[in-house]
C-alpha cells in the first residue's frame, strides 16, 4: 500500500516538472513584447472646424464687370473669383424664373464693376433672356398690397398675383380669344377688379390678360 502511494506521488512530481520545462521551453511564454517604438516625427495640427472656418474673415476683392454676359458664364467667372453667393432676376419685371441660365444674358449687377467687396457679398444679375433687349433700367415688381388694390395694369399676372396676399382668390381670363392663362409670366394684365385703390377686403380679384406680343384690347 506505501509503496503504490510513493509510487503515484513520485509519477505527479515527474509530470509536474515535465510540465514545467516545456512552458519554460516557449520562447512566446517568456520573452517579453518589445516595447512600442516611440515617435520622434512633429504632430500634424488638428485642421479648423467648418465652425472656425466661418470665423476667418473673408477675402476682398475688385468685381469684375459682367454686363453682357451670358448668365452661366457670369455665374462661372464669379466663382472662379471667389464670389459663391449669387443670384439673379428677371429685369423685364416679368418675375421669371432663370431655369436654364444658358438662356439668359446679364443686363445690371447690384454690386458696380471695380468696387472691391468681400468675397461673401452676394452678387445679383439683372437678366433677360438672350433675344430680348436689356431695358435701359430694371424693372421693378409691383409691392406688395397693403389695404389697398394697386395698380396692376401691364404687369405680368405672376408678378400681380405675387404683389396680393396668397390667400386670394384670383380668376384671370383671357382678353383675346379665350385661351387658358398657363403661364402666368408670359401674360400681362390688360384690366383688374377691384380698380386700383379699392379697400382689399379679402374679396376675389379677377384680372384679364394677353400674351406680351399681344396688344390689350
Amino acid at each position: 500500500m506505501g509503496d503504490d502511494l510513493n509510487t503515484r506521488t513520485l509519477a505527479a512530481a515527474v509530470t509536474c516538472l515535465a510540465a514545467v520545462t516545456l512552458v519554460g521551453c516557449d520562447p512566446a511564454a517568456t520573452d517579453p513584447k518589445p516595447a512600442a517604438p516611440v515617435s520622434t516625427e512633429p504632430t500634424t495640427p488638428p485642421a479648423a472646424t467648418p465652425s472656425e472656418e466661418k470665423m476667418k474673415p473673408a477675402e476682398s476683392k475688385a468685381v469684375l464687370d459682367f454686363v453682357g454676359m451670358g448668365l452661366q458664364s457670369a455665374q462661372d467667372k464669379a466663382q472662379a473669383e471667389g464670389f459663391y453667393l449669387l443670384t439673379s432676376h428677371d429685369s423685364s419685371g416679368r418675375d421669371r424664373l432663370q431655369t436654364l441660365d444658358r438662356n439668359w444674358k446679364v443686363c445690371s449687377q447690384n454690386v458696380k464693376a471695380g468696387k472691391t467687396v468681400p468675397t461673401d457679398t452676394e452678387l445679383d444679375f439683372g437678366t433677360v433672356k438672350l433675344e430680348e433687349t436689356c431695358p435701359s433700367r430694371d424693372a421693378t415688381t409691383p409691392e406688395a398690397a397693403g389695404e389697398k388694390m394697386p395698380n396692376l395694369v401691364g404687369q405680368s399676372v405672376k408678378a400681380a398675383r405675387g404683389a396680393l396676399d396668397s390667400g386670394t382668390s384670383i380668376t384671370t381670363t383671357d382678353a383675346a380669344e379665350g385661351r387658358m392663362v398657363l403661364l402666368e409670366s408670359n401674360w400681362q394684365v390688360c384690366t383688374q377688379s377691384p380698380s386700383p385703390g379699392a379697400a382689399l377686403t379679402g374679396q376675389p380679384v379677377e384680372f384679364t390678360a394677353v400674351k406680351y406680343e399681344e396688344s390689350c384690347p
